[in-house]
């Protein structure tokens, strides 16, 4: 089931984010997981949370108007090692889409430059690269754009 995240799921999700070794490359620690999570919670963000057997497995963190104020952007996803390659991601991307799709036209996200699974993983729901950014968040790593235009969504334009 996919649910708006509970202020109870806190520490459920910062153990996900802890047990992927890619967020220790940016150097992600549990407190500073739980102050961005509990920050995010606090201002409203929107935090959907996947649950199996009453336990929290997955989440996806995301933001309507994410990406230069028109377009939906996914900010963290995670699922729990053990639940991952069962759909749980692919569950929580497709809720978080169909949310976003009310209000945006198209979805944009970041993927690690050697994180290749993820990067396969997005292009299989339908992500393609659109660019790169040297070094954004960390000194030699680049970052990868991916973007998907949303499905039955028109080209939004400007009054004029």
């Amino acid at each position: 089931m996919v649910q708006p995240m509970d202020s109870r799921e806190m520490v459920a999700c910062v153990d996900i984010l802890l047990q992927n070794p890619l967020w220790g490359r940016y150097g992600m620690t549990g407190k500073i997981a739980g102050q961005m999570l509990q920050a995010a919670l606090t201002a409203g963000t929107s935090i959907l949370t996947a649950r199996q057997d009453a336990q929290t497995v997955g989440f996806v963190w995301y933001m309507s108007n994410g990406a230069w104020g028109r377009s939906g952007y996914i900010r963290l996803i995670g699922v729990a090692p053990q639940f991952q390659g069962k759909g749980i991601g692919e569950r929580l991307m497709a809720e978080a889409e169909a949310r976003m799709g009310e209000s945006v036209n198209d979805v944009f996200l970041l993927v690690s430059d050697f994180n290749s699974g993820a990067a396969r993983f997005y292009q299989r729901l339908g992500y393609m690269q659109v660019g790169a950014i040297p070094d954004y968040v960390v000194s030699g790593i680049t970052e990868l754009i991916f973007r998907k235009r949303l499905p039955g969504r028109e080209v939004l334009s400007y009054p004029g």
